[in-house]
């Protein structure tokens, strides 16, 4: 049994629920229809864009065509992040393009030589969907982290440098926020894995069930994914920091503005 069919004018049908949602935020002054609005619309532009430009990717299935399509992800990824987190492009893009790629890359290639055991490691059809599942999580894991960091040491500046003049190194003085960073990194990953399946049952899983896939073979893959996410999340997020600082501080480790 395959998936359902669904007809590409029925997802205009969920507008009707949007109604009441604008009509409550302008009752109440809640500022969001535009953004709202705005985020609907890029969505269903950029989906129906990709899944174009996904059925040639996985026509062709080209490994160097996959591979170039990974990167632009990876470079995205990383830009998003530079901008949101206020870092700036000229010092810190490439660190922070390497604290993606490098996990990442390292694990989906692992995954699909190892633990599935695919004849082509670079398929398309595994190669980009676990990609972006895993580049995904790991995104918004390093804006969290990130931002932890450098926002608790512009917070806690003065003890920073009182930590500097105990003596202490640019690592040692810095490690509270270091750390800081990583646990909320992974605070909310470590939540979600914790009730999957209790709570929540995760999108991978509902897709190859919902695509005619027998529940317990579902079950394996979204372990793997899950697994996966939670690895490279872990060690992008230390990547990202320790990269990152080598260009934040000045010859004297007072941190850049």
């Amino acid at each position: 049994m395959g998936v359902e069919q669904i007809p590409f004018y029925t997802p205009l049908y969920l507008v009707l629920f949007m109604i009441p949602i604008v009509i409550i935020n302008y009752k109440m002054g809640i500022t969001l229809n535009k953004r709202l609005i705005y985020a609907l619309f890029r969505m269903t532009i950029q989906l129906v864009l990709v899944g174009f430009f996904l059925q040639y990717i996985f026509l062709f299935n080209n490994p160097w065509i996959n591979t170039g399509y990974i990167l632009f992800m990876i470079v995205a990824a990383a830009l998003s992040t530079v901008k949101t987190c206020g870092l700036t492009i000229k010092d810190q893009f490439i660190s922070i393009l390497l604290g993606f790629g490098i996990p990442n890359i390292v694990m989906i290639l692992f995954i699909n030589q190892f633990v599935i055991g695919l004849d082509n490691i670079f398929d398309a059809q595994y190669y980009i969907p676990l990609m972006g599942m895993l580049l995904g999580n790991s995104l918004s894991g390093n804006i969290i982290g990130v931002n932890t960091f450098y926002n608790g040491l512009r917070k806690n500046e003065r003890q920073y440098d009182y930590r500097l003049g105990l003596s202490a190194n640019q690592w040692e003085a810095t490690l509270p926020w270091y750390k800081e960073g990583v646990v909320a990194c992974l605070n909310p990953m470590i939540a979600s894995t914790e009730t999957i399946g209790l709570v929540s049952l995760p999108g991978m899983m509902t897709g190859q069930i919902l695509g005619g896939s027998m529940p317990m073979t579902a079950i394996v893959y979204q372990i793997v994914i899950m697994a996966a996410i939670l690895i490279s999340r872990y060690f992008s997020i230390h990547l990202s920091l320790l990269l990152t600082r080598k260009t934040a501080f000045d010859a004297y480790d007072r941190l850049k503005v």
